[in-house]
């Protein structure tokens, strides 16, 4: 029997997430102890844990949509054989990319800090998704849902924020500091746009399903949230360079529309909840949890955007551990929580596994720490950069000094990241299992 390619997506997607948090855990010691593991430094663990983590998210996100597409929304998938030639793309063009790291052998920029080569087969891959999609759902008949819409939109915007992250190669913008700088920060601002919109996208899907009902996939408020997604991804980004020359109406306009986006997913999701009775909340327990506390974690984060967005507040927040928190907040609070909500309920349609006795106590107690010591450490990070911001501010002491006054607050941070890793380790070895099993039938 041919296997499901979407669930081969999230055993990779999974694997990669617990790979990344481990490597993760091991650069936030090294970071606080600059001795630790020194045969293998923190210059080379960090990019591993960054691309991984970030393969987690797109790897979840592309095998939720390769399942949903045919299962649910009513569209043949244009070809069978292409995900599989985007599964194996993915596989040895990641491989090669974490032995570059291991070897040391770096040459790009954030997020893409291997050598740029490597990021044509990572084009090709999704010029054959990209295929694939529209060609499928361009047969689909009547209104599209909306989560149809933004996976449409994140799949076309990553093409475009991709190339943009790599005109640093062309020396026309690589020789000019000014340019290099808004062009790389407006490039990876977007990119996080167009991620958000496969994300976001596969929460509208997975709340529908739970619910039963599409009713909210056609909403004005949903469409609005897609509208105003969109216009973040095109202008969100200029709230990260509010220190570089630019129009002063893009700034506002980004200080304005960085404050949006949340705000309505966070209303859906509350709306949702509250018109959901309690037989479909227990019979997705565990993708309801996980959209319960994505719910949580976009209050916090919507908080703190509104607060760093502020010019005046950015000028001392931008470039500290605040603004870490904030990076923290949204990939591990938000979009993980969000993705895991959708690998659950995947894992679940699919396998018809069933978590209970100590594989289910196991996701419960594991889902609670996850939490709790993501918490400690959004926390800590915040302490950390007021107080760093402070000190830069005065400019009293050296950068030396200041790292060392904070350090007692990074030593907390790090190990808080250790109790991250084993809360997440109880949470998806239960999901590998259940993968596993169904993939050796």
């Amino acid at each position: 029997m041919k296997k499901e390619i979407g669930i081969i997506f999230i055993a990779l997607a999974m694997i990669s997430l617990l790979t990344g948090m481990f490597f993760g855990t091991v650069s936030a010691l090294q970071f606080v102890f600059p001795g630790f593991l020194n045969d293998f430094p923190f210059v080379k663990v960090r990019p591993l844990h960054v691309s991984l983590v970030i393969a987690w998210i797109f790897l979840s996100a592309i095998g939720g949509i390769y399942y949903y597409l045919p299962k649910y929304c009513g569209v043949k998938l244009f070809s069978d054989k292409l995900p599989r030639i985007h599964f194996w793309i993915f596989v040895i063009t990641g491989l090669l990319i974490l032995i570059c790291y291991v070897m040391g052998k770096f040459g790009g920029r954030e997020y893409w800090e291997f050598p740029p080569i490597l990021s044509v087969p990572i084009f090709v891959s999704w010029i054959l998704f990209g295929i694939n999609y529209f060609k499928s759902v361009f047969k689909k008949a009547g209104q599209w849902p909306v989560y149809l819409w933004m996976w449409a939109t994140g799949i076309v915007f990553f093409f475009i924020t991709f190339s943009e992250a790599h005109l640093w190669l062309l020396p026309y913008f690589r020789e000019n500091l000014i340019r290099d700088l808004t062009i790389q920060w407006k490039a990876y601002g977007a990119l996080v746009g167009s991620w958000n919109m496969l994300v976001y996208g596969t929460a509208l899907f997975v709340m529908t399903r739970v619910k039963g009902d599409e009713t909210a996939a056609h909403s004005k408020l949903a469409f609005l949230m897609y509208f105003l997604g969109f216009a973040n991804l095109l202008f969100g980004w200029a709230h990260h360079i509010y220190i570089v020359p630019s129009a002063l109406w893009i700034r506002i306009f980004a200080y304005f529309m960085s404050m949006t986006e949340l705000l309505i997913l966070g209303k859906i999701i509350w709306n949702w909840r509250k018109s959901l009775d309690e037989a479909k909340k227990d019979f997705h327990i565990l993708s309801y949890r996980f959209i319960v506390s994505a719910d949580f974690w976009v209050f916090l984060n919507l908080s703190l955007a509104v607060i760093i967005s502020v010019p005046a507040i950015n000028v001392f927040t931008h470039g500290t551990h605040i603004t870490v928190a904030h990076a923290m907040g949204s990939t591990i609070g938000i979009n993980s929580m969000i993705l895991l909500a959708s690998c659950f309920f995947l894992i679940k349609d699919i396998t018809q596994y069933e978590f209970s006795g100590m594989e289910a106590k196991s996701i419960k107690i594991g889902f609670w720490i996850f939490n709790f010591f993501l918490m400690v450490f959004w926390v800590c990070l915040l302490v950390a950069g007021a107080e760093k911001g402070a000190m830069v501010m005065e400019d009293k002491l050296a950068f030396q000094q200041i790292m060392a006054n904070i350090n007692p607050i990074l030593i907390v941070f790090a190990f808080s990241g250790i109790g991250l890793f084993i809360g997440l380790l109880m949470v998806v070895l239960p999901a590998l299992k259940a993968i596993f099993s169904y993939l050796k039938k």
